[in-house]
This record gives C-alpha cells, sequence and structure tokens, in this order.
C-alpha cells in the first residue's frame, strides 16, 4: 500500500507571519486532501501568528522558544543564538512524541531548529521558499533537507541543482473557490485594504488621506481594511473623522471572503499576496515593502503591473493624492479593472500545494520501497 492510501504524518515548522504561515497551511490542506488517514502537527512560537490562527483552522500547534539572530544587533543576535539549543532540544521531544514520516519548513524562527533536529534524527526532511531570494533561515537549511521547493527559479544558485522544484507558492484552497460567482454592483465599488498580517503605516496613512480626494463617490466606496493591531484605532478614528463608513479590522482571518467581495485590492507585494492575488484573478494597486531584501517586492509588483494585471505605486511617491487618483480611474471604468482581473488570472498557479505533495508523496514511497527491500 502506497503511503498516501495509508495517510501519512507530516511536521510543518516555521511561520511568525502570513508570508510563511498561509503557504503552510495550504500544504496541509493538500495532504489531507488527499487522505483523511493522515495527520499534520505544526511547530511555531507563542508570540508568530499561528499561535492565534491555526487552532481555529483546526490544525495542532505545538510550541518551541526560539528568535530570529539577523537584525537585531549585537545583543539580541547572541540572546537569539543561545536560545537555539533548548529550540532543538524542544523539537527532538515533539518530533519523538509525534513520530513524522516528513517534517516541512516553511521559513520563520521555528523553522531552523524544528527542521534540523529532523535531519538529524533520519527523518525526511524539505523546506519551501516563498521568494525569489531566500531567507537566512532556508538558505542554511538547504545544505540537509531532501528536497528544496521553489516559488521561482534559483537564479542565484544558493541550492543544490539537483534538490530544487520550481512549485510556485502554495495558495489555501478557499481563494480558489466561488471567487468568480460573486457580482459586483454597479452601484459601488468595494476596496479592500491590507499591508500583510501586521499592517502597513505607509499604506494605512495613504488610504485614509485618499478619501479626503474622493469625497464625491463616499456613498459609492465600500472599503474594507485590515490595519494591524497597532493602528486599528487610528485609522478607524481617521475614518470616522472624514465621515468615510469602513469596515475596519486589526486582522482579517477569513482573508478569502475579503477578497470575493473586493473590486480592487489595495496591498504590499510580498510572494503569498500575489500568490493569492493572481490565484482569485483579482485587479490590485501594489505599494512594494521598500526595505525588502533584495527588492524582491518590486520585482514581484513589476511583473504584475507589466502584464497589465495590477498598477504599482512605490512608497516613496505614495501620497493620498496619487493614491486616490489611482482608484478614481479604475473606478470609472470596470472594462479597464475586467481585463486586469483577466491578465492576473493567466498569471496565477492554483497548483503548487498539490505539486508539493506529490513530490514528497514520491519520496515517502521510494523510502518506504527501499526499507521494504532491506528487511
Amino acid at each position: 500500500m502506497s503511503m498516501e492510501k495509508r495517510g501519512v504524518r507530516i511536521i510543518i515548522a516555521g511561520g511568525g507571519t502570513g508570508g510563511h504561515l498561509f503557504p503552510a497551511v495550504a500544504i496541509a490542506e493538500e495532504f489531507l486532501k488527499r487522505s483523511q488517514m493522515s495527520e499534520v502537527l505544526f511547530i511555531g512560537t507563542e508570540r508568530g501568528l499561528e499561535a492565534r490562527l491555526l487552532p481555529g483552522l483546526g490544525f495542532a500547534l505545538r510550541t518551541i522558544t526560539v528568535e530570529g539572530v539577523k537584525g537585531r544587533g549585537t545583543l539580541g543576535m547572541v540572546g537569539g543564538l543561545l536560545k537555539i539549543p533548548r529550540a532543538i532540544t524542544q523539537s527532538v521531544s515533539i518530533l519523538r512524541e509525534f513520530r513524522p514520516d516528513i517534517a516541512l519548513g516553511v521559513g520563520g524562527y521555528a523553522s531552523g531548529p524544528a527542521v534540523i533536529a529532523a535531519h538529524f534524527m533520519g527523518i525526511k526532511t524539505v523546506i519551501a521558499e516563498q521568494n525569489a531570494l531566500p531567507g537566512f533561515t532556508n538558505r542554511m537549511l538547504g545544505r540537509f533537507v531532501d528536497r528544496v521547493f521553489l516559488t521561482f527559479p534559483d537564479r542565484g544558485g544558493l541550492f543544490a541543482a539537483a534538490k530544487t522544484i520550481v512549485t510556485g507558492n502554495p495558495v489555501r484552497r478557499e481563494f480558489t473557490k466561488g471567487m468568480k460567482k460573486s457580482r459586483k454592483r454597479e452601484d459601488s465599488f468595494s476596496i479592500l485594504v491590507f499591508g500583510g498580517s501586521q499592517g502597513a503605516r505607509a499604506i494605512n496613512l495613504a488610504v485614509v488621506e485618499a478619501m479626503n480626494y474622493l469625497k464625491d463617490m463616499r456613498d459609492r466606496l465600500v472599503v474594507i481594511h485590515q490595519t494591524g493591531q497597532g493602528e486599528f484605532d487610528e485609522v478607524s478614528a481617521a475614518y470616522r473623522d472624514r465621515g468615510v463608513h469602513a469596515e475596519v479590522h486589526p486582522f482579517i482571518a477569513d482573508m478569502a471572503s475579503a477578497y470575493r467581495s473586493a473590486d480592487l485590492l489595495i496591498c504590499r507585494a510580498g510572494a503569498t499576496s500575489i500568490a493569492e492575488i493572481t490565484a482569485t484573478g483579482k485587479a490590485a494597486i501594489l505599494i512594494p515593502y521598500p526595505f525588502a531584501v533584495g527588492g524582491h517586492q518590486e520585482l514581484n509588483a513589476r511583473v504584475l503591473a507589466d502584464a497589465g494585471a495590477a498598477e504599482m505605486i512605490l512608497e516613496d511617491r505614495l501620497d493620498g493624492e496619487t493614491l486616490a487618483g489611482v482608484i478614481r480611474r479604475l473606478a470609472a471604468s470596470p472594462e479597464m479593472v475586467c481585463r486586469m482581473e483577466e491578465k492576473s488570472e493567466r498569471l496565477g498557479n492554483v497548483a503548487a500545494a498539490a505539486r508539493i505533495v506529490d513530490e514528497c508523496m514520491i519520496m515517502l514511497d521510494r523510502k518506504s520501497t527501499a526499507e521494504a527491500g532491506e528487511i
């Protein structure tokens, strides 16, 4: 009997932000879709998004004590390094208890210790990298793991070619179900604003300021805005002061429903957002995070902008008046928005999670066959 038919036990390690966590959830969903006998356990941290999100999605989570080591100054780096041995010990304990067939790292603080522990325990290990320029943890883990799943080709040669497979970035199942069924009302124009799971101050300020230039459209505009926890009160008050009715949330758990209701997205250009935008075929105004490593968010945004699927505004050129002008132009031209949606959908990849699970199952079946041959 194949591993897939009898079910597998999967550890998924990492998270911290939606950019790491949401692709991980998509992969977990695909494993469980294949077999109800499979079991998934996430390893993360108490401070990461996973601690708030995963219980509500029905996934089990175990936490370890670990922090980042890069970009935190000398004391922060030393403190982070000192916590790694304990995090590896905690991971070993979890792995011994759960006895996984495979461990998948998705980036984030918890990914490193858990995947390293799994490797040295003889467990099959893989990583999934969302960005064109891999993060520190995945670059390090790439030396140990059995497979590296990439969203973009490895143009820098950071991973061994024999290990790498370009799969695209996994998208959660709810983003591919019925997204086109809701029909927009002719008398309204719905905008979904978000800056990632933790918000983005520059986007929050620019959107609120843009409302000063869209006073004549207030009765028509429907705004849904994810602010991040720290700016919820300020942004909510700013909309009230301007007489704009907006549905404001610190965090939107059911982002797929928010996408479904939107005519236009205003957001960053992280790899996970790009994957979700194109999988759902949505038009967007993209405002790349200017300090992303290697400028990868601007590169992501340019792919969509050059294809006619999105508008891009660089943050150093972002202000309320500029943003309002783009919103007004798109709201006045449903035909243009429809063309953007069509071009966005052509760039989408909804099969990434399935490809990753396929490759994992091939690895596990080969291991099972080899072990049977040794008996």
